[in-house]
């Protein structure tokens, strides 16, 4: 169930874009924008800077899927087992994830504060069929109009934002009744710092220099904290890790890199 914003039929048939003013907001740092934008015309290339996302989307959508199902009662073995759920995806980017969510079967809107990334994406997913609803925005904004969401998704967003604590009440507001959160993200720490940033930016070149700021990655135990005090609580905390072997992302109890953690809302909340 969710209550959104109106939209109006967008420029590209089956997928609603709201490429309309992106209110400020204290939790976006307008230094992020600037930098993702630069790189917004290779979101769909899987060899482009945006390679470490393409590599560990599958084990994040299956995650996701596995996750969200259950705690709504679903079978993830079904083909649409997120059929009749609304979604939100905050910081789609170029929607790597909004996607294989609509695939599932859920109602998607995905934001972002670039009016670039937001193009990008509609022109995609006109592209491949999908009826996704797109906005450039920020959560705040959103939260603000009384929208509603039963999956509400930050991924590779918390250690980008400015405002830690003013995201996450946010995305609180945003989760309706019964709901779930799900965010993923970067562990401060001197593994990430040499896999994330070392590694991935100036060894390998996966990443742009300057891509992510060690001081802005966020510990589980910060980001349960935040969460807590936003009326959140955290339920599963789980690791994505690389195997070299098998040169594949998956699901693992190692959160020294890379996490995901679920969260739904306090009932005295």
């Amino acid at each position: 169930m969710a209550a959104t914003s109106d939209n109006s039929p967008g420029p590209n048939e089956g997928t609603s874009v709201d490429t309309g003013n992106n209110a400020e907001a204290p939790s976006v740092d307008a230094s992020e924008i600037v930098g993702f934008e630069a790189l917004a015309a290779h979101w769909w290339d899987p060899e482009g800077p945006f390679r470490p996302l393409h590599r560990f989307n599958p084990a994040r959508v299956g995650f996701i899927r596995d996750h969200a199902a259950a705690h709504h009662g679903r079978s993830p073995q079904t083909n649409q087992p997120l059929d009749g759920l609304t979604l939100l995806d905050i910081g789609t980017g170029g929607g790597l994830v909004a996607e294989p969510m609509a695939r599932l079967g859920a109602q998607v809107t995905g934001i972002d504060p670039s009016q670039k990334n937001i193009s990008i994406a509609g022109t995609h997913a006109a592209s491949m069929g999908l009826e996704i609803s797109y906005h450039a925005g920020t959560a705040e904004r959103l939260a603000d109009e009384g929208a509603a969401f039963d999956i509400v998704l930050a991924l590779e967003v918390v250690e980008h934002v400015a405002e830690l604590g003013t995201f996450l009440g946010a995305a609180s507001r945003l989760i309706a009744p019964g709901g779930i959160f799900i965010a993923a993200t970067l562990n401060r720490t001197a593994r990430a710092y040499a896999m994330a940033i070392i590694g991935a930016e100036y060894v390998l070149g996966w990443l742009p220099r300057g891509t992510h700021d060690w001081n802005k990655f966020v510990t589980p135990a910060e980001l349960i904290a935040a969460m807590d005090a936003s009326g959140l609580r955290a339920t599963t905390v789980s690791g994505i890790t690389f195997n070299p072997l098998t040169a594949s992302w998956g699901i693992s109890t190692n959160t020294g890199v890379n996490y995901i953690a679920i969260a739904v809302k306090n009932q005295n909340r």
